[in-house]
Protein backbone atom coordinates (compact mmCIF):
# COMPACT_ATOMS: atom_id res chain seq x y z
CA UNK A 1 0.00 0.00 0.00
CA UNK A 2 1.44 3.54 -0.62
CA UNK A 3 1.76 5.58 2.30
CA UNK A 4 -0.33 9.08 2.59
CA UNK A 5 1.22 11.71 0.42
CA UNK A 6 0.90 15.33 0.62
CA UNK A 7 1.69 17.87 -2.08
CA UNK A 8 1.14 21.22 -2.35
CA UNK A 9 0.64 23.17 -6.08
CA UNK A 10 2.10 26.48 -4.57
CA UNK A 11 5.72 24.41 -3.88
CA UNK A 12 7.70 21.49 -3.91
CA UNK A 13 9.07 19.35 -1.31
CA UNK A 14 12.50 21.39 0.17
CA UNK A 15 11.92 24.20 -2.22
CA UNK A 16 11.95 27.62 -0.72
CA UNK A 17 8.01 28.70 0.17
CA UNK A 18 7.39 31.45 -1.95
CA UNK A 19 6.85 34.99 -0.26
CA UNK A 20 2.54 35.44 -0.94
CA UNK A 21 2.65 32.60 1.87
CA UNK A 22 5.01 34.09 4.42
CA UNK A 23 5.18 37.48 6.50
CA UNK A 24 6.74 39.00 4.00
CA UNK A 25 4.08 38.60 1.35
CA UNK A 26 0.42 38.52 1.61
CA UNK A 27 0.87 35.63 4.12
CA UNK A 28 -2.15 33.14 3.34
CA UNK A 29 -2.31 29.49 3.35
CA UNK A 30 -0.80 27.21 0.65
CA UNK A 31 -2.82 24.89 -1.41
CA UNK A 32 -2.26 21.29 0.04
CA UNK A 33 -3.44 18.26 -1.58
CA UNK A 34 -3.47 14.66 -0.14
CA UNK A 35 -3.56 11.25 -1.51
CA UNK A 36 -3.60 7.26 -0.53
CA UNK A 37 -5.57 7.84 2.74
CA UNK A 38 -5.29 4.52 5.10
CA UNK A 39 -8.27 2.53 5.32
CA UNK A 40 -9.94 3.80 7.68
CA UNK A 41 -9.11 7.40 8.12
CA UNK A 42 -12.28 9.04 9.84
CA UNK A 43 -10.98 12.13 9.92
CA UNK A 44 -7.52 14.36 9.78
CA UNK A 45 -5.56 16.88 11.17
CA UNK A 46 -3.06 19.56 10.11
CA UNK A 47 0.16 20.76 12.18
CA UNK A 48 3.15 23.04 9.75
CA UNK A 49 5.55 24.34 12.61
CA UNK A 50 9.53 26.04 12.50
CA UNK A 51 11.42 23.60 14.78
CA UNK A 52 14.72 26.28 14.17
CA UNK A 53 12.28 29.06 15.75
CA UNK A 54 14.81 30.47 18.77
CA UNK A 55 11.83 29.54 21.48
CA UNK A 56 11.55 25.93 20.72
CA UNK A 57 9.23 24.45 17.56
CA UNK A 58 6.68 27.18 16.66
CA UNK A 59 3.39 26.36 15.25
CA UNK A 60 2.36 28.12 12.32
CA UNK A 61 -0.82 25.93 11.31
CA UNK A 62 -2.86 23.74 13.33
CA UNK A 63 -5.98 22.36 11.59
CA UNK A 64 -8.07 19.62 13.10
CA UNK A 65 -11.47 17.68 12.63
CA UNK A 66 -10.77 17.59 8.65
CA UNK A 67 -13.37 15.13 7.63
CA UNK A 68 -11.94 11.86 6.51
CA UNK A 69 -13.86 12.81 2.32
CA UNK A 70 -11.42 15.76 2.17
CA UNK A 71 -8.02 15.22 0.35
CA UNK A 72 -7.30 18.95 0.12
CA UNK A 73 -7.12 22.12 1.51
CA UNK A 74 -7.12 25.53 -0.38
CA UNK A 75 -5.57 28.53 -0.86
CA UNK A 76 -6.21 31.45 1.04
CA UNK A 77 -8.42 29.84 3.95
CA UNK A 78 -9.38 32.27 6.18
CA UNK A 79 -8.44 32.18 10.11
CA UNK A 80 -11.96 31.85 11.12
CA UNK A 81 -12.98 28.86 13.95
CA UNK A 82 -14.85 26.35 12.35
CA UNK A 83 -14.02 26.05 8.09
CA UNK A 84 -16.65 25.35 5.71
CA UNK A 85 -16.15 21.45 5.04
CA UNK A 86 -16.00 21.16 9.40
CA UNK A 87 -13.09 21.55 10.04
CA UNK A 88 -11.49 23.65 13.12
CA UNK A 89 -8.87 25.86 13.31
CA UNK A 90 -6.48 25.76 16.37
CA UNK A 91 -3.95 28.33 17.97
CA UNK A 92 -0.70 28.69 16.43
CA UNK A 93 2.12 30.41 18.13
CA UNK A 94 0.76 33.57 17.85
CA UNK A 95 -2.04 32.56 20.23
CA UNK A 96 -4.53 33.38 16.65
CA UNK A 97 -6.51 30.93 14.67
CA UNK A 98 -5.22 30.19 11.32
CA UNK A 99 -2.28 30.28 9.28
CA UNK A 100 0.66 32.03 10.23
CA UNK A 101 3.85 32.04 7.26
CA UNK A 102 7.46 31.64 7.73
CA UNK A 103 8.55 34.66 9.76
CA UNK A 104 11.72 33.52 11.07
CA UNK A 105 13.71 36.57 12.67
CA UNK A 106 17.06 35.68 11.42
CA UNK A 107 18.84 32.78 9.01
CA UNK A 108 17.26 30.02 7.48
CA UNK A 109 14.16 27.95 9.13
CA UNK A 110 12.97 24.40 8.22
CA UNK A 111 9.13 23.98 7.83
CA UNK A 112 7.15 21.11 8.44
CA UNK A 113 3.67 20.12 7.19
CA UNK A 114 2.70 17.10 9.07
CA UNK A 115 -0.85 15.66 8.09
CA UNK A 116 -2.03 13.12 10.58
CA UNK A 117 -5.31 10.45 9.35
CA UNK A 118 -6.52 9.14 12.22
CA UNK A 119 -9.11 6.74 13.16
CA UNK A 120 -11.58 8.80 15.19
CA UNK A 121 -11.28 12.63 16.61
CA UNK A 122 -12.06 11.82 20.35
CA UNK A 123 -8.81 13.60 21.06
CA UNK A 124 -8.89 16.07 18.12
CA UNK A 125 -9.05 18.88 20.56
CA UNK A 126 -5.61 17.94 22.27
CA UNK A 127 -3.91 19.16 19.13
CA UNK A 128 -4.27 22.86 19.98
CA UNK A 129 -2.23 22.01 23.10
CA UNK A 130 0.87 20.48 20.11
CA UNK A 131 -0.19 17.32 19.14
CA UNK A 132 -3.31 15.19 18.89
CA UNK A 133 -2.88 11.74 21.49
CA UNK A 134 -4.55 9.47 18.54
CA UNK A 135 -1.81 7.71 16.75
CA UNK A 136 -1.01 8.87 13.86
CA UNK A 137 -1.38 5.85 10.83
CA UNK A 138 1.30 8.28 8.47
CA UNK A 139 3.17 11.42 8.74
CA UNK A 140 4.77 13.77 5.69
CA UNK A 141 7.08 15.79 6.57
CA UNK A 142 8.22 18.54 4.49
CA UNK A 143 11.30 20.39 5.41
CA UNK A 144 10.76 24.24 4.20
CA UNK A 145 13.16 27.40 3.77
CA UNK A 146 12.47 30.71 4.22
Amino acid sequence: MMPLQLTSTAFNNQDMIPRKYTCDGDDISPPLQWSNPPKGAQTYALICDDPDAPSGTWDHWVVFNIPGTTAALSRAILPEPNLSNGSTHGKNGWGRLGYGGPCPPSGTHRYFFRLYALERCSTCRRVQARRSSSRPWSNTSWPRRS
